[in-house]
């Protein structure tokens, strides 16, 4: 197969690579695009018109004429007049709908063919921008356009990238190279910085956060002089796309930056610097959206140390950013990380709740509480975190991780989006009705657009963007999900693969197979029945079945002889009676709690039956060498794909299945001779055991 010419750039252009596509008819569409109730010289509304040339061009070979329609009754170009009949033969409109036209909201947008003619209808600029990337996906998925008949809005208003970025150019829990944004202290703005804007609002990404929550060294000087140059460079690129920027905050900049004695929020000279500072940020960074703010965390600086409440510390740096439609994101990712691992008392699950639950509606209008998905950190299976939907009264937004630092590093195949859909489906019984976290963060629960929902990134400066060229598939489906939270992880696959791969039937139906069966293969060689962790510390990579058990984090299976397990009963750290009724009782009891989370809620005997019949160790052996034996036939199905797509990327996702089929099989060997080294109890099978 050719390989795409934009990559002699150096880097990949993922699913925007306008490859050669069956026509279908489609061309027929692009001789004449006329634009109507839209200024062509607005910065995100030329970005499409850019984006619709160039897709057309490379995929059907067209080039689009595109005139403006200035007066009501006649299109024209350079101000010229035209009579109404030159728009008859206007094979493509693009007009904005006037109020809610066919229940388009913002942000929102329609495309409909009738009768030859192609209309794209959206609610504004950047509707417009989603709806030119949604007809190009259908071109490159080879769909033909007649009848089609799409009305699509935004479920979430916030949609948002977590970058983890270090100014070293490091990335935290990066598994894709380097980071693009920033080297040796510098911010590096360049075409890679434009096609990275491109890529992540071509599935309706509007925010994205440069770097590191932990911020600290130089990144502390984002908001100074010293960057703010480069700041504003890469906010107006991001500005073209429709995209909000947003920087990570050290709450302690006050003191490092400006040489105060403390960061208590209650402190008027503390007060006074963050709006004198924020006045400056927004002044100097224009399209400034906010500040995601990590405090009182894994050593960060916060309002704890002051004895003042984490709404006190919001509020401050709230009110700094209100004169200029500033939101701050303050994460609720606070624990104890020095916890004893005596104390059976004290819970890391149970610290999220603990600390937010009790200043629910202390928050200001402009602060959205960012809540991760689980109350521990983003494990293969642990339930939904219970502050969704515990607090009332409070903006939230919800928080996941596509960078698979738990999840096999980008080495190990492991699609996330059934993942995120089983979080956004889950009933809170916050109410009686639109109850699922998805109503939570939509903001339908609360009736505000302080909500959403975001992904910690897993982009990097490797060529293909995400280091194994499958793991993109999350990149693209969270971006898709964040949008349009009813889409299923299969329909989410059958836009990706063919954008991506090829449109061939048995390439989609190969990938797509590899990847929906890869979080639950994952699992089964992995961690069993929610108790996660088990990991190799620091790294997070590969087993290591006690590398947790004696730390100070939190992180324990509480494995013996009899059985493993954390009792997060009433019996034990109450944990379980967090959530809404029936799910506090259905959690709190072993009979009833969902046996994919049976370990993590309840300590549970070795000889226990579960609903297959099977002992829980049988269940451990049975898994992991099931998972095993699951990753070996993915393997097998991606060499069948050899000549069918690309040789470099053929090449390189068959070298980490290796890598991959390594890894399961340390974790099968050792999982299983651990716990049977506990139990005593024999496999029945009589498979090897160690």
């Amino acid at each position: 197969m050719k390989s795409d010419p934009k990559e002699q750039k150096g880097w990949s252009q993922l699913w925007l690579k306008y490859d050669r596509k069956r026509d279908n008819g489609n061309g027929n569409y692009f001789e004449r695009a006329a634009v109507q109730g839209f200024d062509c010289e607005d910065r995100v509304v030329r970005s499409a018109l850019k984006e619709l040339s160039h897709g057309v061009r490379g995929m059907l070979g067209r080039t689009v004429e595109i005139i403006a329609l200035k007066e009501p009754d006649g299109f024209g170009k350079s101000g010229e007049r035209v009579e109404p009949s030159a728009s008859s033969d206007a094979s493509l409109l693009i007009k904005k709908a006037e109020g809610t036209e066919r229940g388009i909201r913002p942000e929102g947008y329609a495309i409909r063919e009738e009768k030859g003619r192609l209309t794209l209808e959206a609610a504004d600029e950047k509707g417009l921008l989603y709806a030119v990337f949604h007809l190009l996906r259908l071109i490159a998925m080879e769909r033909g356009l007649a009848g089609t008949d799409i009305l699509c809005c935004p479920d979430n208003p916030l949609r948002m990238y977590d970058h983890w970025d270090n100014m070293d150019g490091s990335i935290e829990r990066g598994y894709s190279g380097r980071s693009f944004f920033f080297e040796s202290d510098q911010v590096i703005v360049d075409e890679r910085t434009r096609d990275y804007a491109r890529l992540v609002s071509s599935v309706g990404i509007n925010a994205v956060v440069i770097n590191n929550v932990n911020v600290k060294q130089a990144a502390t000087w984002l908001i100074t002089d010293r960057y703010f140059e480069k700041a504003a460079q890469m906010a107006e690129i991001f500005a073209d796309y429709g995209i909000r920027f947003f920087l990570s905050l050290n709450y302690a900049a006050c003191m490092e930056l400006g040489g105060l004695s403390s960061a208590d929020p209650l402190d008027p000279e503390v007060i006074a610097w963050w709006q004198g500072k924020m006045k400056e940020c927004f002044e100097k960074i224009p399209n400034l959206g906010g500040f995601l703010v990590k405090a009182d965390s894994e050593g960060r600086p916060g309002p704890f140390t002051y004895g003042r409440t984490q709404a006190d510390g919001a509020n401050m740096l709230a009110d700094a950013v209100r004169p200029y439609g500033g939101i701050i994101i303050w994460r609720c990712f606070v624990y104890n990380c020095t916890q004893d691992w005596r104390d059976r008392k004290t819970d890391r699950a149970r610290a999220g709740y603990d600390n937010f639950i009790g200043m629910d509606g202390d928050y200001h209008e402009n602060v959205i509480l960012q809540i991760k998905n689980g109350p521990m950190d983003f494990q293969i299976r642990e339930p939904v975190s219970p502050l969704l939907g515990g607090l009332s009264k409070t903006n939230q937004m919800l928080e996941v991780q596509i960078a698979q630092e738990y999840t096999g590093h980008q080495i190990d195949v492991c699609y996330l989006i059934p993942m995120f859909k089983e979080v956004l489906d889950f009933h809170t019984y916050c109410r009686p009705e639109a109850d699922t976290v998805a109503d939570v963060i939509s903001g339908r629960v609360m009736g505000n657009q302080n909500a959403g929902i975001a992904a910690v990134c897993n982009t990097g400066n490797d060529e293909n963007w995400t280091g194994s060229d499958l793991a993109a598939a999350n990149l693209y489906g969270f971006g898709r999900l964040a949008f349009q939270t009813s889409l299923s992880a299969e329909e989410i696959l059958e836009e990706w693969i063919p954008q991506q791969f090829s449109a061939d039937r048995e390439v989609i139906d190969t990938i797509k197979k590899i990847l929906l069966t890869s979080r639950e293969t994952y699992e089964k060689y992995t961690s069993p029945l929610g108790i996660g962790w088990m990991v190799t510390p620091h790294e997070h990579y590969g087993c290591s079945v006690d590398g947790y058990e004696y730390s100070r984090w939190g992180t324990y299976h509480r494995a013996d002889h009899l059985g493993i397990g954390v009792d997060r009963s009433d019996q034990g750290t109450g944990y379980a009676l967090q959530y809404h009724e029936p799910n506090a009782s259905m959690y709190n009891s072993m009979e009833t709690c969902p046996e994919e989370l049976l370990l993590f809620f309840h300590h549970v005997p070795y000889n226990y039956i579960l609903r297959t019949g099977k002992t829980l160790i049988q269940h451990i052996y049975d898994s992991h060498f099931e998972g095993v034996e699951e990753a070996e036939a993915s393997a097998a199905a991606w060499d069948t794909l050899e000549g069918k797509v690309e040789e470099k990327t053929f090449r390189l996702v068959q070298e980490r299945f290796q890598r991959q089929l390594y890894n399961a099989r340390e974790w099968r060997d050792q999982v299983n001779s651990y716990f049977y080294r506990k139990s005593g109890i024999p496999d029945e099978k009589g498979r090897d055991i160690y």
